[in-house]
């Protein structure tokens, strides 16, 4: 895969892409984030919730498939045993994907609540 297939497509095109990936799984609270202004980091975070482990497990497959799809690959995927919390990093845009109590616990649209929101499906 090339670093130019990688870029092709701007960072909150893929972003609200990738948020359009979740809902097709039957995401939760799916929000976009601009944070390009706020971090040299990324562009944009999606944040949305799964309510269990297979639904998390089904939206990162859509995400990551329907990328792939484009030719977009995440660059780096992580997901700790039994945290409920699975990144996925795009470069330019990096997914959160979060059971309830995670996302309640870690609130990452408050660390982030300067951040110009996009997009946001409920």
């Amino acid at each position: 895969m090339s670093t130019k297939q990688q870029t092709a497509i701007e960072p909150h095109d893929l972003a609200r892409k990738v948020a359009l990936l979740a809902e097709e799984k039957k995401a939760a609270d799916i929000l976009v984030l601009d944070v390009s202004s706020l971090t040299t980091v990324t562009e944009a975070f999606v944040i949305c919730t799964g309510g269990s482990e297979p639904q998390l497990a089904a939206i990162t497959e859509s995400i990551v498939s329907g990328m792939a799809e484009e030719g977009i690959t995440p660059a780096h995927r992580h997901r700790a045993v039994a945290s409920h919390w699975i990144v996925l990093d795009y470069g330019s845009v990096i997914v959160h994907i979060f059971t309830p109590p995670e996302r309640d616990f870690y609130k990452l649209e408050q660390l982030w609540s300067d951040a110009k929101v996009l997009v946001r499906i409920q």
